[in-house]
């Protein structure tokens, strides 16, 4: 039985199993598999990896107060991210991942970081 490639249509050679007749297609199908399907998803995705990134380069030791006027001036974002939790005593953390801040008073914010097990 002759396989054909998903990606080109060309006769596939080699192992039983083999699903695409080279790298080239095996990537390009994948890379199209994986892109995002849209321009709302991907500025999504990268809002949500530009928070991410300013949490992490502001918590430095897993745990650290910072301004509202520092995360806004490093370009954060308070209406993306992923996930919230909220405490017995009502106070919300906000999650972008393993980053997670908590508005605390006069416009200070609780910046932790959180194992996730995976």
């Amino acid at each position: 039985m002759e396989k054909e490639c998903p990606e080109c249509g060309n006769r596939i050679l080699g192992r039983a199993d083999k699903k695409f007749c080279s790298d080239a297609c095996r990537n390009t199908h994948n890379n199209n598999l994986n892109k995002d399907q849209s321009n709302l998803v991907r500025n999504i995705n990268n809002r949500l990896r530009k928070n991410h990134r300013i949490l992490t380069k502001l918590n430095a030791k897993d745990k650290t107060k910072t301004k509202k006027e520092t995360l806004l001036k490093h370009g954060f974002s308070f209406k993306f991210f992923t996930g919230q939790y909220i405490t017995k005593t009502g106070s919300t953390y906000y999650y972008i991942y393993d980053q997670g801040y908590l508005e605390l008073d006069n416009d200070w914010y609780l910046i932790v970081k959180v194992d996730i097990p995976l």
